[in-house]
């Protein structure tokens, strides 16, 4: 039987910001200071001049100056939540997409007929939650103990292989009461013959190359290299964690995501390339995306905002120091069927039986 969790204690947890280099108006009155932000900003996030010579570096700056400038704007505006001057502050938005919006689901759903079909990305055909009723308020599975920590995906396409692994990881703890993380690389090296490592990918491929492998290991023993190497067939054979299949959330539908992560962490993908989500520092997100999924993630919760805004709560894979600590809550419940930034376009979980496997770790 499901219970509602304290709303306060959800919101409590999740508005932590990550850490910008704050600034004011000053800072942007002259070049001289505005030289004098970029070079703090630099020094706190350890960036090394990208590309060679003077060129360059003006370039990158002229760049970081017209970011300053959105982001002072955009926090003047009466929105309920603010962007940062963050480690992504000197990357333009094309940039930005190709780096870290990488996962390219609309191009692999393109090579399938632009449609999941039976056995190429449509799950066990069915949607075990259709029936579920008298939802909790909020749920949060921090607060239950089935998400691991923030990782961080670095300048490669892998988002997919992580949202991935956040699902299968937390129906893991459901199921075994075992909190493992998992291997995102093995999903990179191995998993190599739809999914594309650094350049993109899709979940459900990622589920399929899980559940016919007999498993994945764990982050411990094929750790994270953030580029595709070679698949490490010893590696690929430990079993560790293991599933039984997959099912597809059904498309468009908020209601339909809402009652699966009430049961579980699901894998969804959005539009993750408008400058907003880039600079995206605390509060519940409703600002300007398309539907256009570049980006895979996962949904690990929900709850309501003071103001009454209804919210997903979403595991990124850019590491700590973007969003509410990694995070960001994206608004629920909005008019368009498809969900705000398409979150509710594609969205998958593994499935997990507790008889058929407990994994002891």
């Amino acid at each position: 039987m499901w219970r509602p969790i304290l709303l306060a204690a959800v919101v409590a947890m999740a508005v932590a910001p990550a850490l910008g280099i704050p600034f004011s108006e000053k800072d942007l009155a002259s070049e001289e200071n505005l030289r004098a932000l970029y070079e703090t900003w630099r020094s706190h996030y350890t960036v090394s001049r990208r590309g060679l010579g003077a060129d360059a570096d003006a370039r990158r700056f002229n760049v970081f100056k017209e970011n300053a400038r959105y982001i002072h704007e955009g926090n003047k505006k009466d929105r309920p939540f603010r962007l940062a001057l963050n480690k992504f502050a000197d990357m333009t938005t094309d940039e930005f997409r190709r780096t870290y919006a990488g996962s390219r689901v609309r191009h692999h759903l393109s090579l399938s007929g632009g449609r999941r079909r039976q056995g190429d990305g449509d799950g066990d055909g069915g949607f075990m939650y259709a029936g579920a009723a008298n939802l909790p308020a909020a749920v949060d599975w921090r607060q239950k103990g089935a998400v691991t920590g923030i990782k961080d995906q670095g300048q490669c396409g892998s988002c997919w292989a992580f949202s991935t692994v956040v699902a299968v990881e937390g129906i893991n703890k459901i199921r075994t009461g075992n909190l493992v993380s998992l291997s995102e690389q093995e999903l990179m090296d191995c998993d190599d013959t739809r999914n594309d490592g650094c350049d993109g990918g899709l979940m459900d491929y990622a589920f399929q190359f899980i559940h016919k492998n007999g498993g994945i290991t764990t982050e411990a023993n094929y750790p994270y290299q953030g580029v595709q190497n070679t698949c490490d067939l010893t590696k690929e054979n430990s079993h560790d964690v293991t599933i039984d299949g997959y099912e597809d959330v059904p498309a468009n539908d908020e209601s339909a995501l809402q009652k699966a992560v009430v049961n579980q962490p699901v894998s969804v993908a959005i539009d993750a390339s408008g400058n907003d989500f880039q600079f995206y520092s605390e509060g519940v997100f409703t600002g300007e995306c398309g539907t256009e999924l570049d980006h895979g993630v996962a949904a690990v919760g929900y709850g309501t905002a003071r103001d009454g805004t209804k919210y997903w709560i979403v595991k990124n894979s850019w590491g700590e120091d973007w969003g509410e600590k990694g995070y960001i809550r994206m608004q629920r419940g909005v008019e368009q069927a498809e969900g705000l930034c398409g979150i509710a376009m594609q969205a998958s979980y593994p499935t997990k039986s507790k008889s058929a496997h407990t994994d002891e770790l």
